[in-house]
């Protein structure tokens, strides 16, 4: 094993010695998000933040900003004020100009696909996190559309919400699969199965790597006819098998005889028991030496507390607009679970990518 497994005891990300002040701040901040959030967004989107980093340290008036007439004094002022609350930008002298905070949005590719990913896929939905809860069902995907679970709708989900959430659920899977295709192709696996194949990124990048890997793909019939489309186009039909399935469904076995099944960001799709049965399969699909490898976003691994702080946040939109009873998990739970399936840990890398750990399971017999 590479590692020992880690196992979070205690955790805290306010400051130690935080003043009482500063703490009933933090709370108003929290009151005030959907507020800060909205008007925060709307100053990116209508391109004030850009007009002020134009604008140099020198900034601009209300009055320069409203020249351009996209906007009123009066819209103007309400934006930049929130903006300035939020530490957005700073006010001198009667002229705006952008804060640090204002060059991040709009310089940081991970801070605008969370933003476009909370507006456009999960702001309407959240007012319904309450009764999702309560009832362990997505009622908020009412909003986008009326499925499920989200992913029996993302093949024909309406826009912008498709476009945000492939780009936010593929800009951290993109900067691992390179590399940890040598991790998966280590022990030279002949049958590899891709399950929750989802647009086929991966395989794309499997195939690619090794010429002599046969793909066995397991999605829902809407993802898997995406991903036929893509392979005819890049002539790699005859390498892959699609197999139908809906992983809510324990009577469906998967395909025997793989050396590697693999998971990339999949099981947080589904509640405890639902993996358990994912696992238990799985294992079943093992040929002998074969190998279940998950790659996944989480929380407990991560060195530095913003790529914590965003997977947690995360776990509401499982709630309220994916499933209504998955979440962003800790790697003690997935060790759990493959404990239980029959499965043990033989090695686990994290600091993949962004905020990847790759977990390796043997079959425990």
């Amino acid at each position: 094993m590479e590692t020992g497994s880690q196992t979070l005891q205690d955790k805290r990300f306010a400051p130690a010695r935080q003043s009482v002040m500063d703490a009933r701040f933090d709370a108003q901040k929290i009151a005030f998000g959907p507020v800060v959030f909205q008007c925060v967004r709307l100053a990116w989107k209508r391109g004030i933040l850009q007009n002020l980093a134009e604008a140099g340290e020198r900034g601009r008036s209300v009055e320069e900003l409203a020249a351009d007439g996209k906007l009123s004094r009066y819209a103007l002022n309400l934006l930049l004020e929130t903006c300035l609350s939020a530490g957005v930008v700073e006010l001198r002298a009667g002229r705006y100009a952008l804060d640090k905070t204002g060059y991040c949005l709009l310089s940081d590719p991970i801070t605008q696909i969370n933003l476009d990913f909370i507006h456009d896929v999960c702001y309407q939905g959240l007012f319904e996190l309450e009764r999702s809860l309560d009832e362990e069902k997505p009622h908020g995907l009412a909003a986008l559309g009326s499925w499920d679970t989200l992913y029996q709708g993302l093949a024909t989900m309406p826009e912008p919400a498709r476009s945000s959430w492939l780009r936010f659920d593929h800009h951290y899977s993109d900067t691992s699969f390179p590399e940890i295709l040598p991790d998966v192709f280590a022990r030279r696996p002949r049958k590899l199965m891709d399950i929750g194949a989802n647009t086929g990124k991966f395989t794309l990048a499997a195939l690619a790597y090794d010429p002599e890997v046969e793909m066995h793909l397991l999605d829902l019939p809407g993802q898997l006819a995406v991903i036929e489309k893509t392979l005819e186009e890049n002539g790699l039909s005859q390498r892959a098998s699609l197999h139908p399935t809906d992983m809510l469904d324990s009577t469906q076995d998967f395909p025997s005889g793989m050396d590697v099944v693999w998971m990339s960001q999949f099981l947080s799709c589904f509640s405890e028991e639902v993996i358990g049965g994912i696992l238990r399969r799985a294992a079943a699909a093992l040929a002998a030496g074969g190998r279940v490898m998950i790659l996944d976003t989480l929380w407990d691994r991560q060195k530095y507390d913003i790529a914590a702080y965003c997977l947690i946040n995360t776990s509401p939109y499982f709630t309220a607009m994916a499933s209504g009873n998955s979440k962003v998990y800790r790697a003690d739970d997935y060790i759990r679970l493959c404990r239980q399936a029959g499965l043990r840990l033989v090695a686990e890398r994290d600091g993949i990518g962004y905020c990847h750990t790759l977990l390796q399971f043997e079959r425990a017999d």
